[in-house]
């Protein structure tokens, strides 16, 4: 699998479950009609689930070729991402990645960045 394949692949998986997600959330908060939260709330999750992984990766990928910490902030400041490079293999750089959601950890990640 080349590099843009893994990079689409983990989009995807970063939709999917942003999506199952966002419906249960939408199940949750509109009582009158479930169906219609559940659309509402997976279309939702889905765009910010792959948009936050799309971001990470890009963070991951400037703190590996710059060689220092990157940070990404959402618009109202509620997610955020700090990948921070911490270690070496060969030519390529560990990349440890956060994820926050109003101002907790919720995730954190490693991976392998290479030229």
């Amino acid at each position: 699998m080349s590099c843009g394949q893994v990079s689409s692949q983990r989009t995807y998986e970063g939709a999917a479950v942003g999506g199952v997600v966002g419906a249960v959330a939408g199940v949750l908060l509109d009582k009158e009609n479930r169906w219609r939260g559940a659309v509402i709330g997976g279309a939702l999750g889905a765009a910010l689930g792959g948009t936050t992984t799309e971001i990470a990766q890009r963070a991951a990928r400037e703190a590996a070729m710059a060689n220092r910490p990157v940070e990404y902030r959402s618009e109202d400041g509620r997610q955020r991402v700090y990948a921070e490079p911490v270690a070496s293999r060969g030519n390529c750089r560990v990349v440890k990645t956060n994820y926050y959601q109003d101002g907790r950890l919720v995730k954190v990640e490693e991976r392998e960045v290479c030229p």
